[in-house]
């Protein structure tokens, strides 16, 4: 008797709130499916009626199965795809692996000895990682798989091949695990500085940190003319520009410093012709004294 009152409770459909005689889909409960299993393990067969009804929520939409959704792909070009068109993407992408190639260049100048040459490599990556988004805005041709391209070509020149110039420029002058350190800490926040542009709102104005192609820039120009700095000194310096990429300071965009009035540029163009290296040391420290001057003033002000 249990096991006949258990068979009649899982294979009866039991009708749910019936009305005026009719009842709906939504009113229909399935059978345990330990019974149904058991069923057709016994005796073999089972009803393809049962086996279809599904317990429908009242309070849930029908949704589609996510096997059955439409595949889509991404166009790697948005908008209207001619000839014209893909040739101008195609230049552009050309000047981000121009960046990506000159920047492996440099890391195999640096492994043979060529420390300046490869420190002009970098300075020539920097070039083209400008000119390739500014080509990008030009010729309409900007797309997110661009915008992924110059991150990961970023992070080979600036976050790897500066590191390993820099740790060849310092060989012999420094212990070898202090320039390794401070090295590695270059490639980490060049890492984390570019997943975090990558993930964060833009700002027009400034930048959310020193970005990884300017920190590039001054470890190549300090490199190339040969700043007449001491071993420890210059690890701490990079050191320093390291935590400058992840820090919270805003620093000024290359647009705004064009903009400043002429007389200002007119100070490190004279220093630059008396002393190039003094003028550019004093330049790179007050850009780096700017973020944290900027920031104590947005804090007074807000």
């Amino acid at each position: 008797m249990r096991r006949s009152s258990t068979f009649a409770r899982q294979v009866l459909l039991v009708r749910v709130g019936r009305r005026e005689g009719t009842a709906s889909a939504t009113d229909l409960v399935t059978p345990d499916h330990r019974w149904t299993d058991r069923q057709r393990r016994r005796y073999g067969r089972f009803d393809a009626e049962v086996e279809a009804v599904m317990p429908v929520s009242p309070a849930l939409a029908p949704t589609a199965p996510v096997d059955e959704a439409p595949a889509m792909s991404i166009p790697l070009l948005p908008g209207e795809r001619t000839a014209a068109r893909r040739v101008k993407f195609a230049l552009v992408n050309a000047c981000t692996l121009s960046s990506l190639m000159l920047g492996m260049l440099a890391i195999f100048l640096a492994m043979q000895g060529g420390v300046r040459a490869a420190a002009l490599c970098l300075i020539a990556c920097v070039a083209f990682d400008g000119l390739d988004g500014a080509l990008a805005r030009k010729l309409g041709v900007a797309s997110p798989f661009g915008a992924q391209m110059d991150s990961l070509a970023d992070m080979c020149s600036f976050g790897l091949a500066a590191p390993v110039v820099v740790y060849a420029s310092l060989a012999g002058s420094v212990p070898p695990a202090a320039a390794a350190v401070a090295c590695a800490l270059v490639a980490a926040c060049a890492a984390i500085r570019l997943a975090r542009f990558n993930v964060s709102p833009k700002d027009g104005r400034f930048f959310c940190g020193v970005p990884t192609t300017m920190a590039a820039a001054v470890l190549a120009l300090t490199v190339a003319i040969g700043l007449p700095v001491s071993g420890l000194v210059m690890v701490g310096g990079v050191a320093l520009l390291a935590f400058a990429m992840v820090s919270s300071f805003p620093y000024a965009k290359l647009a705004r410093l064009v903009k400043l009035p002429p007389w200002i540029w007119l100070a490190p163009v004279v220093g630059a012709l008396v002393d190039i290296r003094l003028t550019f040391a004093l330049v790179v420290v007050g850009y780096l004294v700017s973020g944290p001057v900027l920031w104590l003033h947005q804090r007074r002000t807000a």
